[in-house]
């Protein structure tokens, strides 16, 4: 299972962390496939930068992100728009054309 998850870099008392797409049994710190952004949780501006469009070809392709990482990218938005997206695609799916309604008397 590939999951979007952090992993830790910076110094002791000083975390930063990367934004990675990573098999699930890899370490923490260890191997990884793609950097998607990144997240430095002790500055106040610019704490979070992502690659959007990467971070939904992976969640398109299956790719699980961990609860910190949902939680990051719900507040960026993302997932509001994707299932607004879905949602859409569903009810535009479900719609029936005005040439194919009946007539109504």
């Amino acid at each position: 299972m590939v999951k979007i998850r952090l992993r830790r870099v910076g110094r002791k008392k000083a975390p930063m962390y990367r934004i990675v797409v990573a098999d699930a049994t890899s370490p923490r710190d260890g191997r990884f496939i793609e950097i998607v952004g990144t997240y430095a949780p002790r500055q106040t501006e610019g704490a979070v930068t992502l690659d959007e469009a990467r971070i939904e070809h992976w969640l398109n392709v299956g790719a699980q992100p961990t609860d910190t990482v949902r939680s990051i990218i719900r507040k960026a938005g993302m997932l509001k728009r994707r299932h607004e997206a879905r949602l859409a695609t569903k009810l535009q799916a479900k719609a029936v054309p005005v040439s194919e309604r009946p007539a109504e008397a």
